[in-house]
């Protein structure tokens, strides 16, 4: 599966569209991980464990988009997009969402 931000992709030209394909993760931050963080913020330094946390959702919201064009029959996804939006009570989660347009290529 190709996946990338471009519009096209040199070489390749796209036989089909087929529409829209997206994936969503939602984190929760946890007490301990936030205790931490804010901790390293008054210090200096990054936050790994927040950097990990966003890494894996940011994989998965990937990997649910690809997973939702390989059922449409893609072999790419194309105008790849990634947001991420805090939402919860007090901001306490993260979702990343990636959405781009799944195509069959020649």
């Amino acid at each position: 599966m190709i996946t990338t931000t471009t519009h096209t992709i040199e070489g390749r030209l796209v036989q089909e569209y087929l529409g829209i394909a997206t994936g969503e993760a939602i984190i929760g931050a946890n007490l301990f991980r936030d205790v931490f963080a804010s901790v390293r913020d008054l210090v200096g330094g990054r936050s790994a464990s927040y950097e990990r946390v966003l890494a894996d959702a940011r994989a998965t919201a990937l990997r649910e988009m690809e997973e939702v064009a390989v059922a449409r029959g893609a072999d790419a996804v194309l105008g790849v997009d990634l947001d991420y939006e805090v939402l919860g009570a007090q901001n306490g989660m993260l979702m990343v969402t990636a959405s781009g347009t799944a195509v069959k290529l020649r």
